[in-house]
């Protein structure tokens, strides 16, 4: 079923905030193009290069969206969802969900089929899976906090059953382990380029923070960069190892060193952003009912096979 446009922004100024001359070397399109704007609490966006097209997802309507790239028309991917939340392509090329109201992380096949990857730490059920991305190994790493059981808005009200909220490793043969358990609410990851570090999101505590990664293990984590917008959600990097953050008055930008560098100003609180396009350099940004597009000289990198593009 295609879904007819509501677009009421069609397309806006790219309102640019250069806090550095860092920042001042990124070119972009004058403007940032409404792609959609129908949804009630948008995520989770992952760019699919053989589809040529973004899935998204609408987690209170509990489905996801298809943005066609060569006809731009807005479809239904899947509904109901499981409330999926946050997103990712493989390096095969497949989809990679994180079902809140299944409380599980799914995988789905090149026939459309769905493979359960993880939904138990030992008899306990995961909170809510968040967000996850890929490392080059083969193993799939994502944060579970509790948002998608706390209320039938987002997911199932039920009880948390697990001590709290915690960064997993799901290794290529399936074993789930636990990487990172000090976090209040982990919520963004993304892995630095040569994938030594990772950063995660802890969003009630308004900062991200980047770990060492040992192996199957995480090490340090220290506060890389505060919030000074909101709250921080969703988080990738670019091709110069730049870290991209949602907050709650649009995308801001830190430099690998942990300064922030400049903010791309959107009308919505921003929960995710991808890159992707035909050469990884359109960002795209989901923020609350809205999905934006901003054409930039910047790249995408360390996302999985959709964003491994150079």
């Amino acid at each position: 079923m295609t879904i007819a446009l509501t677009n009421t922004l069609p397309r806006i100024r790219a309102e640019l905030v250069v806090l550095d001359e860092r920042f001042a070397r990124i070119a972009g399109d004058e403007y940032v193009e409404c792609l959609y704007d129908g949804g009630r609490w948008l995520e989770g966006p992952a760019y699919s290069p053989a589809w040529r097209c973004l899935i998204f997802s609408d987690i209170p309507n509990d489905r996801m969206l298809r943005w066609d790239e060569v006809s731009g028309h807005v479809s239904v991917f899947r509904e109901p969802s499981g409330y999926v939340n946050g997103n990712t392509i493989d390096r095969t090329g497949r989809l990679i969900s994180c079902s809140q109201g299944d409380r599980q992380v799914v995988r789905t096949e090149y026939d459309g089929s769905r493979t359960v990857l993880a939904s138990h730490l030992g008899s306990s059920r995961l909170n809510s899976p968040n967000d996850v991305v890929e490392h080059s190994d083969g193993s799939i790493w994502f944060t579970d906090p509790p948002y998608g059981i706390t209320s039938n808005y987002e997911g199932h009200a039920a009880e948390q059953e697990l001590d709290g909220c915690h960064v997993y490793r799901i290794a290529p043969d399936g074993v789930l382990t636990v990487v990172a358990d000090d976090f209040t609410r982990p919520n963004g990851l993304a892995f630095t380029l040569d994938e030594q570090q990772l950063y995660v999101v802890d969003t009630p505590e308004k900062h991200i923070r980047r770990f060492d990664v040992d192996g199957e293990k995480l090490i340090g984590g220290e506060v890389f960069a505060p919030c000074e917008a909101g709250m921080f959600d969703g988080i990738r990097v670019d091709s110069a190892g730049r870290v991209w953050a949602a907050t709650h008055e649009g995308v801001h930008c830190f430099d690998p060193d942990g300064t922030l560098i400049g903010k791309l100003l959107l009308p919505n609180v921003v929960s995710n952003l991808t890159f992707g396009g035909p050469k990884g350099n359109r960002l795209f940004i989901t923020a609350t009912t809205s999905v934006w597009s901003w054409l930039t000289t910047a790249q995408g990198a360390q996302l999985g096979f959709a964003d491994r593009l150079s």
